[in-house]
C-alpha cells in the first residue's frame, strides 16, 4: 500500500451534497392549538388576568435585558483580564530579548498562549457542546424562522458559548465577542420565559402560561435584540436586527417589549462595567465594543463629501463576497474531512499558532515607527527595533484585541499609519478571518470584518488626503472617517445587513451625521454581493441542509400545484381511536410524523375521511402518559381530568412514546381525540399554486397544513420540508432530495 493510498484511507470522506435537504430537523408549533382545553381556558381568564400575562411579558423582557447584560459584562472583564495577561507577559519578553537577542523564544511564548487558550476553548465546543461553534446566529435565524435546532437554546449550550468565547478572543484569533452574545441573548430569553431548567430539573413555577413554542419565539427575539444592544450599545439597532434578520412574526407591542430588553441590557452593562473601572455612575462605554465618538468638531462632514465615498460602494460588496466564497469551500472541506472531534481541536490550535506567528512576522519585519506621545493611548506599545519615544505601528493593530485595533483605526490621529502597513495588513487579515470562521470554536464575524474594512477604509482617506493638495479637502480627507465607512462597507459586504447595521453603527459612534454614506454603503455592498453569492449566515445554514423557509416562493413557481407538493398519503385517525393503533403508527420508525389529521369515521374501501381537525404527536403522548382512555372515563377510574397545565409540563422534551407503557389491555381502549384536537386548522384546495400555499405557510408560522380535496377530504399534508424543497436555482427551479443527513 501506497503512502497516498494510506493517507487516503485515513481521511474519512463525509459526503456532503447541497442538493439535500436534511430530515433530521423538526419544525416548531408556532400556530396555537384551539382545542376545547385552551379556549374555556381563555374564556375563564379575566380581563385582570390577561393584564398581568402583559404585566409578566414586561418583566420577563426586564429579566432577559438584565441577564444579557451581565453574561456581557462577564465576558468583557474575563476577555480584558486574560488578554492583558497575556498581552503584557508577551511585551516583557518581547522588551527583554529585543536588546540581548533570541526573539523566537518571545514568538514560541505568545504562539504556545495562544495555543492553549484556543485549544481549552475548542475542547469544551468539540467535545461538550458543538452547536456552540460559531456566533450562533444562523441557528437562532433557523429557531425564529420556526426550525427546531437540536440544544440551541439550552443551558448547557450557553455556559459552553460562554467559556468558548472568552477562550477564542483571549486565544487573539481573528474573531470578536459580539456575535456569540446574539445566541447568549436568545438562550437566557428562552430559559427566563420558561420559570425553569430542564437541565437541572429545577422548575421555579413561574411563567407557566409562556411554556409554549409561540410564547417563546417572541421571548427568543427579544433576547436576540438584547444581545445586539449589549454588544454594540445599540438599543433601537438591536430591534431592528430582530426585524431584519430574524423574526417570523411582528407587532407594535412586542417592538415596546423587544426595545425595553435591549434597554436594561446595555443600562446594565454599563453600569456593571462603570463599577468594575472604578467609575461608578459614568457610562462611558456604550458595548461590549466602544468605538468610541465622532464628535462633529473633530468628524464634521459635508453632504458633497459623499461623493468621496463612492470608491466604498462596490469593494465592500466585492470583498464580501470573495470572503464568503473562499469561506464557504473551507467550510465544506471542514464538513467532508475535519468532522471529528479531535481534528477539530487541532485545526483551531493550528490557527491559533498560525496566526501568532504571522503576527509576530509581521510586527518583527514593520519599520512603520510612530511617535509615542504622552496623550497616546495604545494600551501594549512595543518599541522593538523603533527609536526610543517611538512604538512599532503595525503592534497597534496585531498586538491588541480585535476591538480595541479597530478603535485605534477609527480615531488614531492622521499620520499614525502608513499605506504599507494598512495594506498588507488588510490582505493578512483577511486571509486569517476567512479560515477563522467556522471552527470548532465560539466565535463571531462582526468584528474581523469591521477591522478589515476599516484597515483598508482608513487607507483609502491617507491616499485621498495624498493626493488632494487643497487645504479644504484636506479636512475632509480626516481618515478615521474614512475607516467607519470603510468597515460598514465589508461588513454588510459579508452578513447583508442594511438598517439595523446602518442603526448599530450610528448608535456605536454616537453621530447621526454619517447614517446617509453608511446606509448607502450598505445597500450597494448587499446588492453588488446578492449577484455573486448569498451573505455568510444563509451560506450556512444552508450547508447544515436546514429546511429554511425565506419570505417568498421562488419565483417562477406558480405552475406547481398543493397536489405536486403534498406528502401523500397522509396518516389519520378517527375521532375516537383504539390505543393499539395509536402506539404502532407513533412507535413506527420508518416514518416520524408529528400532525395527524383527525377525521370522519374511514370507510372500509380505505378511501379518505373529512378532515375534522389535527392533533400533534407531543398531545397524544401526553394523552397515553395520563391514560386518558374512555374506558378509565366512564369507570371513573380517571383521578382527574385533563388541563392545559399538564401539556405544559411536559414541554418541551416531550418524552419519547418508547418510555411510554400500554398494556396489551390497554390497547384495546379507545381514546377520544375530540376534546384534544384543533377543530379549525388550516387547510387549502389540492389546486392551490405553490406561492400561495407558502405564503400562507409562512406567514401563519404553520408546521402542518392539510390538503383536500373538492369534499373537504384528506388528500395530503404539507410541511415546511415539502416547501423548502424547491429553490431556484441556475437553471431554473430545482428540487433538492430528502436524506436522513
Amino acid at each position: 500500500m501506497t503512502v497516498y493510498d494510506i493517507v487516503k484511507s485515513r481521511l474519512k470522506e463525509i459526503p456532503h451534497n447541497e442538493k439535500l435537504l436534511s430530515l433530521k430537523y423538526e419544525s416548531l408549533d408556532y400556530d396555537n392549538s384551539e382545542n376545547q382545553l385552551f379556549l374555556e381556558e381563555e374564556r375563564r381568564m379575566s380581563h385582570m388576568g390577561f393584564r398581568c400575562l402583559e404585566i409578566r411579558r414586561w418583566v420577563i423582557c426586564g429579566l432577559i435585558g438584565f441577564l444579557t447584560g451581565l453574561i456581557a459584562c462577564l465576558i468583557d472583564i474575563a476577555v480584558e483580564e486574560l488578554a492583558g495577561y497575556k498581552y503584557s507577559a508577551v511585551k516583557q519578553n518581547i522588551e527583554k530579548f529585543t536588546e540581548f537577542g533570541g526573539l523566537s523564544i518571545s514568538l514560541i511564548l505568545w504562539a504556545a498562549l495562544n495555543s492553549a487558550f484556543v485549544m481549552v476553548g475548542a475542547i469544551a465546543v468539540a467535545f461538550f457542546e458543538p452547536i456552540a461553534a460559531g456566533s450562533g446566529i444562523p441557528q437562532i435565524k433557523c429557531y425564529l424562522n420556526g426550525v427546531k435546532i437540536p440544544c440551541v437554546v439550552r443551558l448547557k449550550t450557553l455556559a459552553i458559548k460562554v467559556f468558548g468565547v472568552i477562550c477564542s478572543v483571549a486565544g487573539g484569533l481573528a474573531v470578536g465577542k459580539e456575535g456569540p452574545m446574539i445566541h447568549s441573548g436568545a438562550v437566557v430569553a428562552a430559559g427566563v420565559s420558561q420559570g425553569r431548567s430542564t437541565s437541572l430539573k429545577k422548575d421555579f413555577k413561574i411563567f407557566e402560561y409562556f411554556r409554549r413554542d409561540t410564547e417563546k419565539r417572541d421571548f427568543v427575539s427579544a433576547g436576540a435584540a438584547a444581545g445586539v444592544s449589549a454588544a454594540f450599545g445599540a438599543p433601537v439597532g438591536g430591534v431592528l436586527f430582530s426585524l431584519e434578520e430574524g423574526a417570523s412574526f411582528w407587532n407594535q407591542m412586542l417592538t415596546w417589549r423587544i426595545f425595553f430588553a435591549s434597554m436594561i441590557s446595555t443600562f446594565t452593562l454599563n453600569f456593571f462595567l462603570s463599577i468594575y473601572h472604578g467609575k461608578p455612575g459614568e457610562l462611558s462605554s456604550p458595548g461590549l465594543i466602544n468605538f468610541g465618538r465622532f464628535d462633529s468638531d473633530v468628524s464634521s462632514y459635508i453632504p458633497f463629501e459623499s461623493f468621496l465615498f463612492f470608491p466604498y460602494y462596490f469593494p465592500g460588496g466585492m470583498l464580501g463576497a470573495l470572503f464568503n466564497v473562499i469561506n464557504y469551500w473551507l467550510t465544506i472541506f471542514r464538513i467532508r474531512y475535519i468532522h471529528r472531534p479531535c481534528l477539530q481541536v487541532m485545526e483551531a490550535m493550528l490557527v491559533a499558532a498560525v496566526t501568532a506567528t504571522v503576527a509576530f512576522a509581521m510586527i518583527y519585519f514593520s519599520n512603520d515607527c510612530q511617535p509615542l506621545g504622552q496623550d497616546s493611548t495604545e494600551e501594549y506599545p512595543l518599541q522593538l527595533f523603533c527609536a526610543d519615544g517611538e512604538y512599532n505601528s503595525m503592534a497597534t493593530a496585531f498586538f491588541n484585541t480585535p476591538e480595541r485595533s479597530v478603535r485605534s483605526l477609527f480615531h488614531n490621529p492622521p499620520g499614525s499609519y502608513n499605506p504599507l502597513t494598512l495594506g498588507v495588513f488588510t490582505l493578512v487579515y483577511f486571509v486569517l478571518a476567512v479560515w477563522t470562521y467556522g471552527l470548532t470554536v465560539s466565535a463571531g464575524v462582526f468584528i474581523p470584518s469591521l477591522l478589515i474594512g476599516a484597515a483598508w477604509g482608513r487607507l483609502f482617506g491617507i491616499l485621498l488626503s495624498t493626493i488632494t493638495s487643497s487645504q479644504s479637502v484636506s479636512i475632509w480627507a480626516d481618515p478615521g472617517k474614512y475607516a467607519l465607512i470603510g468597515a460598514a462597507a465589508q461588513l454588510g459586504g459579508i452578513v447583508r445587513m442594511t438598517l439595523s447595521l446602518t442603526v448599530i453603527m450610528v448608535e456605536a459612534t454616537g453621530n447621526v451625521t454619517y447614517g446617509f454614506p453608511i446606509m448607502l454603503v450598505l445597500m450597494t455592498a448587499k446588492i453588488v454581493g446578492d449577484y455573486f453569492i448569498e451573505g455568510l449566515y444563509d451560506i450556512h445554514i444552508k450547508l447544515q441542509s436546514v429546511p429554511f423557509l425565506h419570505w417568498d416562493a421562488p419565483p417562477t413557481s406558480h405552475w406547481l400545484t398543493a397536489r405536486e407538493v403534498m406528502s401523500s398519503p397522509v396518516t389519520c385517525f378517527n375521532r375516537v381511536e383504539r390505543v393499539g393503533r395509536i402506539v404502532d403508527v407513533l412507535s413506527n420508525t420508518s416514518t416520524n410524523h408529528n400532525g395527524f389529521p383527525v377525521v370522519a369515521h374511514t370507510t372500509e374501501n380505505e378511501e379518505p375521511g373529512k378532515i375534522c381537525g389535527l392533533i400533534l404527536r407531543s398531545q397524544l403522548i401526553v394523552l397515553l402518559k395520563h391514560k386518558v382512555f374512555v374506558e378509565r372515563a366512564s369507570s371513573r377510574l380517571s383521578q382527574r381530568r385533563l388541563q392545559l397545565k399538564d401539556f405544559r409540563d411536559a414541554y418541551p422534551r416531550f418524552p419519547p412514546i418508547q418510555s411510554i407503557h400500554v398494556s396489551q389491555d390497554e390497547r384495546e381502549c379507545m381514546m377520544d381525540l375530540n376534546e384534544f384536537m384543533n377543530p379549525t386548522p388550516y387547510t387549502v384546495p389540492q389546486e392551490t399554486s405553490l406561492p400561495r400555499v407558502f405564503k400562507l405557510f409562512r406567514a401563519l408560522g404553520l408546521r402542518h397544513l392539510v390538503v383536500v380535496d373538492d369534499e373537504n377530504r384528506v388528500v395530503g399534508l404539507v410541511t415546511r420540508k415539502d416547501l423548502a424543497r424547491y429553490h431556484l436555482g441556475k437553471d431554473g427551479l430545482e428540487e433538492l432530495q430528502l436524506a436522513q443527513t
